[in-house]
């Protein structure tokens, strides 16, 4: 009875607040098929309306930038745990060292399949790959079965890590603003960059770029620091120009300026071509020792270009006091990467829900162009979000289901209050949320100080043909955009210290009206047009 209470009483008040403002959802939706005024059918990236309203070409995120499918077969050798390094099979015994052998082996190798076959694993440390090229591969997540027992000193730690060394060079400033949706950047000296290099754009959190969003005394934890917006290759160097022209595979996504010290910086130390997939995991242990430590990821890729975790679920954990439960705290998070495809994972149940960065099932953090398609999260605090620091971008949920999201604040309250989906924090950009079901929420708006500051989480971003029966509240900095809903809620209302300086209200067109919507899919489409298919 209180969770009923607790949910209904927050869609009580936004309805009260929807049908207040006359909107939409509450009128006629469409009746025959239509498609977006931003996405008529000659649609070319640049487009835009008369009152400066655009979409950006979100078609980039994915493995290879969606270009080619994830690989099925990738070279290397085929390391058996079993039989060629006696890991235990029916969780008996501790696996953790026969599993990093096979990974430190495949390392050795240049790269390769670490195979787990059918069983169950346990796992009493941690899992670790530092190089380009290794997949861990087991036979399914409900045939291969690995879960992790430690708890002491794992806060901000994950129990399988794909970690490269991420490093920068020297300054290349700008020689003229940055223009958002721009493949091109212009340098007074671009000699020292070749094609292929991997580089970020990049400017400073200065006063003058917090007080333009209206974020003074709010966005103080990263001001004066240097922070990679977008992640991106070198494609195309003319030399022969003044200034030196550079071109990036992948848009800008916001006006780099000058007056931020926007610059150039080439970025080495990717690990490439990595892989998870095709298994189960599960970290939960006893309830209470779940609340003993913060942030506990089950996975994490930090450094990443070009890999994936695909076919990955969480499963009840056999840890006795486990309770049912599948995750200690977090599930799977990716940090500091750019092209990367997370596709038909599921996790679920997390035992620490509580605040300081718990209970967070899918993660992106300082990442660019990553992809989540046909994923699930369920009973996490946020089941998918955006998390800590500038420069997010370019990230497309596709098909993505969210469920069950609370808050909750000890080991005994499984209850708490509703939680939603979010983008968490400081200026997320150009994110897409498509074709997603939404049975709790989905959130974006100034969140002024919480979370050491977040303030403004989100900019310039797309709700396209979203389904219910959750609500969508949207406050985005600037322009913002809910296009197509299905049995949904959907708040734009300027009211409250979420919508504080987030004018205008978010465009909203076709409510009601999702499920006649054409395409169905923007990222889908966008992609179709961009490879000419």
């Amino acid at each position: 009875m209180q969770f009923f209470t607790a949910r209904m009483l927050g869609r009580f008040v936004i309805a009260i607040w929807i049908f207040s403002s006359l909107s939409l959802l509450v009128g006629c939706p469409p009746s025959e098929s239509w498609r977006s005024q931003l996405y008529p059918e000659d649609w070319a990236p640049g487009y835009e309306d008369a009152e400066g309203r655009f979409l950006h070409d979100f078609s980039y995120a994915g493995y290879q930038n969606g270009e080619v499918e994830i690989p099925t077969d990738p070279p290397g050798e085929f390391l058996d745990v079993i039989t060629l390094y006696g890991a235990d099979p029916q969780g008996g015994s501790d696996a953790t060292a026969a599993i990093q052998a096979a990974i430190d082996d495949a390392c050795g190798l240049g790269g390769g399949i670490v195979y787990l076959p059918a069983g169950l694993y346990r796992c009493d440390g941690q899992i670790s790959v530092r190089c380009s090229g290794v997949v861990i591969r087991g036979e399914g997540p409900d045939l291969t079965r690995v879960y992790f027992t430690s708890v002491a000193g794992m806060s901000g730690r994950s129990h399988i890590t794909f970690d490269g060394s991420l490093a920068q060079g020297p300054d290349l400033p700008l020689a003229v603003d940055g223009e958002n949706r721009s493949h091109v950047v212009y340098l007074d000296d671009a000699s020292g960059l070749s094609l292929g290099d991997d580089v970020s754009v990049g400017w400073v959190i200065t006063d003058e770029f917090v007080e333009e969003h209206g974020m003074t005394g709010t966005w103080v934890v990263f001001s004066g620091q240097w922070k990679p917006f977008f992640r991106r290759e070198v494609v195309a160097l003319d030399l022969g120009s003044t200034p030196h022209a550079v071109t990036l595979d992948v848009p800008l996504r916001y006006p780099a300026k000058l007056r931020d010290g926007a610059s150039v910086r080439r970025e080495t130390g990717h690990i490439r071509e990595c892989g998870l997939e095709a298994l189960g995991i599960s970290n939960a242990v006893d309830v209470e020792e779940a609340w003993t430590e913060e942030r506990v990821h089950a996975i994490l890729f930090s450094d990443a270009c070009d890999s994936w975790i695909r076919n990955v679920h969480s499963f009840p954990s056999p840890h006795e006091g486990a309770g049912g439960y599948h995750l200690q705290n977090g599930g799977m998070r990716i940090i500091s990467s750019k092209r990367f495809t997370v596709e038909g994972c599921r996790m679920e149940d997390a035992q620490n829900r509580g605040g300081g960065g718990c209970g967070y099932l899918f993660e992106i953090t300082t990442s660019n162009e990553v992809l989540l398609r046909d994923c699930a999260g369920i009973a996490g605090r946020h089941n998918f979000v955006q998390n800590w620091d500038f420069g997010t971008t370019g990230c497309v949920f596709l098909r993505c289901t969210s469920d069950e999201g609370r808050c909750t604040y000890g080991p005994y309250d499984p209850i708490g209050k509703a939680c939603y989906s979010e983008y968490h924090h400081s200026l997320a950009m150009a994110c897409l949320v498509d074709q997603c079901t939404l049975g709790d929420g989905w959130y974006g708006g100034n969140r002024g100080d919480w979370s050491s500051g977040a303030g403004h989480s989100v900019t310039e971003s797309v709700y396209w043909n979203t389904t219910g029966p959750g609500v969508l509240n949207s406050w985005q900095y600037g322009w913002g955009y809910i296009i197509g809903t299905k049995n949904l809620i959907a708040n734009t209302l300027l009211v409250g210290g979420s919508a504080a300086g987030t004018e205008p209200e978010d465009w909203t067109e076709g409510l009601g009206g999702g499920d006649l919507l054409v395409p169905a899919s923007l990222y889908e489409d966008q992609l179709a047009l961009r490879l000419g298919l």
